[in-house]
C-alpha cells in the first residue's frame, strides 16, 4: 500500500500551501541525490517527496486525493497523478521552490553523485475542450479529434549549441550555508534544447517546427465530470532538437440531458402521472442512459413518491459500481374540467376514500429528500 502523502511530507491535512511548500523544501534539501551519493534509500525518500508535493500544491488533484486517496490516480486512463515522475519532472518543481535560479538541473548538479545531467526540453502542452452527452458519460466513448500541433519539420537538421556544449543549461556554483552549492538555469542561445538550428526548410519557424493537421484518437471513460481533464500524452506540440513533445490536455464539458439531470453518479427524471393513472394504476415508459424502460405505477401512488432503480444511473469514475436513477412521482392535477367532471368531484368531496389519511410509510417531504441522499 502506497504511503500518505500528508505523512510523507510530514503534516497535517490541514496544512496551507505555504506550509506543504515548506515541508517539500526540507525534505528536498535533507534528501537530494547531491548530498547523498549512492544512497537508494534517500533516493527513493526524495522520489517519494516530490510525488506527494505534485498532488498536494496543485488545488484539484488535492481535492481528488482528499476524497479518494491514492485511487483517484491509479487506472484511471491518464488523468494525471504523482505517480511515474522522472528526475527530470523533479528538477523542474525547484523553480517554484527555491526560486528561479534553480530552474533545469534543479538547482543540483543533477542526479548520481555530482555527473551533471543533461536538461530534457518538453513542448508545449495543447488544450481542448470536448462536448459529451449523458449517455456518451454513461457509457464512455472513443472521440477522434483534429489538432493542429507544432511538429518537427521534414529536413530540420540540428547541431551542438556552442555555450552550453549541448548540456542544455549554464551552471554557477555559490557558497551557501549548506556549503558549496551548484545552480543551472537554462541556456540563453538555445533555451535549453542543448541544440541550434543547422538547416531548416522555409516553412519551419525559428525553432525548426512547423503546423500540422492531426487526428487523435482519445479514449474517454464512463463516469467523467464535467470540468475533468484527461491528457493524452506525446500529442502536443514538440519540442526543438532532441526534446520530447507536449501533450494534449482535454477539458470534459457535459451537454445537458433533455429529461435526466445527474447528481453525481445518480440520475433524477421527473415523471408525471394523470390523476386517474394514480388512482387505478398504470405503465409508463421513462428515458434512462441506456434506452427506454417501462416502469409500472401502482394504483394509489402518491406526488412526490420516489422511485428508485437501482444501477442505472452512472458508473463511477473510480470503480465503485454504478448510481441510481431516483424517479420522481409528480400526480397531474387538470386546471380546466368540464360539467360533467366537476360534478363528480364534487359529489366525492365528502367520501371518505377522498379524505387524506397518510399513512406511516408515506413519509414527509424532509424525510424524502434525507433518503434520496443516503
Amino acid at each position: 500500500m502506497k504511503e500518505d502523502y500528508y505523512e510523507i511530507l510530514g503534516i497535517s491535512k490541514g496544512a496551507s500551501d505555504a506550509e506543504i511548500k515548506k515541508a517539500y523544501r526540507k525534505m528536498a534539501l535533507k534528501y537530494h541525490p547531491d548530498k547523498n551519493p549512492d544512497d537508494s534509500s534517500a533516493e527513493e525518500k526524495f522520489k517519494k517527496a516530490a510525488e506527494a508535493y505534485e498532488v498536494l500544491s496543485n488545488a484539484d488533484k488535492k481535492a481528488r486525493y482528499d476524497q479518494f486517496g491514492h485511487q483517484a490516480f491509479d487506472g484511471n486512463g491518464g488523468f494525471g497523478g504523482g505517480g511515474g515522475m522522472n528526475m527530470d519532472d523533479i528538477f523542474s518543481q525547484f523553480g517554484d521552490i527555491f526560486g528561479g535560479g534553480f530552474g533545469g538541473g534543479g538547482g543540483f548538479s543533477g542526479f548520481g553523485g555530482g555527473g551533471r545531467q543533461q536538461r530534457v526540453v518538453k513542448g508545449s502542452n495543447l488544450r481542448i475542450r470536448v462536448t459529451l452527452s449523458l449517455e456518451d458519460v454513461a457509457n464512455g466513448v472513443e472521440k477522434k479529434i483534429k489538432v493542429k500541433r507544432k511538429i518537427q519539420a521534414p529536413g530540420t537538421t540540428y547541431k551542438t549549441c556552442s555555450t552550453c556544449n549541448g548540456a542544455g543549461q549554464v551552471t554557477r556554483v555559490t557558497n551557501t550555508i549548506l556549503g558549496r552549492m551548484q545552480t543551472a538555469s537554462a541556456c540563453p542561445t538555445c533555451g535549453g534544447a542543448g541544440q541550434t538550428i543547422d538547416k531548416k526548410p522555409d516553412d519551419a519557424d525559428a525553432h525548426g517546427l512547423k503546423v500540422s493537421d492531426e487526428t487523435v484518437t482519445v479514449k474517454i471513460p464512463a463516469g467523467v465530470v464535467d470540468g475533468m481533464q484527461l491528457k493524452v500524452t506525446g500529442k502536443g506540440n514538440d519540442a526543438p532538437g532532441n526534446g520530447i513533445a507536449g501533450d494534449l490536455l482535454v477539458a470534459i464539458q457535459e451537454e445537458e440531458h433533455p429529461t435526466l439531470k445527474r447528481e453525481g453518479d445518480n440520475l433524477h427524471y421527473d415523471m408525471y402521472v394523470s390523476l386517474p393513472d394514480a388512482v387505478l394504476g398504470n405503465s409508463k415508459e421513462i428515458d434512462t442512459v441506456t434506452g427506454k424502460v417501462r416502469i409500472k405505477i401502482e394504483p394509489g401512488v402518491q406526488s412526490g413518491k420516489i422511485l428508485r432503480l437501482r444501477g442505472k444511473g452512472i458508473p463511477s469514475i473510480n470503480g465503485y459500481g454504478k448510481g441510481d436513477l431516483l424517479v420522481h412521482v409528480n400526480v397531474w392535477t387538470p386546471k380546466t374540467l368540464s360539467k360533467k367532471q366537476k360534478a363528480f368531484f364534487e359529489s366525492m368531496k365528502e367520501d371518505e376514500h377522498f379524505e387524506p389519511k397518510p399513512e406511516s410509510s408515506d413519509k414527509s417531504f424532509f424525510e424524502k429528500v434525507k433518503d434520496m441522499f443516503s
